[in-house]
């Protein structure tokens, strides 16, 4: 009897499920990605021209967040980085010469020059700015069409630190200082390859000043006056949930 393996089949940033958004269980193929090395979990690609099997549908990652458990999306966010890694390495960045994939490890080598290319994460801090007890800064991204507010995040750069990072995005976006930068938490954040690390910072000065092309509002809101936050399952609207908690203790 064949063995079958659960498969996270992807079409870009959409997995296909049942209707209960279960996995489907095919037959192991070469060209199929282990999720952990040598387990009976596989990723795969779906082709723009193949039919989608009777009974399953495509459903974006995001949406899924909130119904799966963390480490069934952990494991999904994981098999879509390790596809999107696959997909964007065909070719050396070296030489140019196509690649083949390691036999063993997770890498495109080149049969050319043996140049290695290695799934790479794109550091991203994500900071909640508290001023006194009971107030958190919420911010409306620019590019977002709803009405949701978040928290001031985005990417590390090159000989930065992430405490840097927190200082430097807080100023360019909002025009705030703040002090006290602690870390909380992270997060893997396959939008497309990202590792969001969470830290907790206090207003120390400044008025709020809009980095208008990214954010068109921001404000500190009061913890029990809250507008529409990011969705449960959300690193961001953990790190709400946490300081609410956390002050409602104290």
């Amino acid at each position: 009897m064949t063995q079958l393996s659960l498969a996270y089949i992807f079409q870009h940033q959409k997995l296909l499920v049942d209707e209960n958004f279960q996995l489907p269980q095919v037959e192991k193929l070469a060209s199929d990605l282990p999720i952990h090395q040598n387990d009976q979990v596989i990723a795969r690609d779906l082709l723009e021209d193949e039919a989608i099997p009777e009974g399953y549908q495509l459903i974006p990652i995001r949406e899924l967040i909130q119904s799966w458990s963390s480490s069934d999306f952990l494991q999904a966010s994981r098999a879509v980085q390790l596809l999107e890694w696959r997909r964007n390495h065909k070719f050396c960045s070296h030489c140019g010469h196509a690649t083949e994939v390691h036999a063993k490890e997770y890498a495109m080598v080149c049969p050319a020059c043996a140049y290695h290319q290695y799934p790479r994460v794109q550091p991203c801090i994500i900071t909640i700015i508290t001023k006194g007890d009971n107030e958190v800064l919420l911010a409306k991204s620019a590019h977002n069409k709803s009405n949701m507010y978040g928290l001031i995040a985005g990417f590390v750069e090159v000989g930065e630190t992430l405490e840097e990072a927190v200082q430097r995005e807080a100023f360019e976006e909002v025009g705030l200082k703040l002090k006290n930068i602690r870390y909380m938490s992270s997060q893997p954040w396959p939008f497309p390859s990202n590792l969001m690390i969470a830290f907790h910072a206090e207003y120390e000065s400044g008025d709020i000043q809009l980095q208008l092309e990214e954010i068109s509002d921001a404000q500190f809101f009061k913890f029990d006056q809250l507008p529409e936050i990011p969705f449960k399952g959300s690193i961001a609207h953990n790190m709400i949930m946490q300081m609410i908690d956390s002050k409602t203790e104290t």
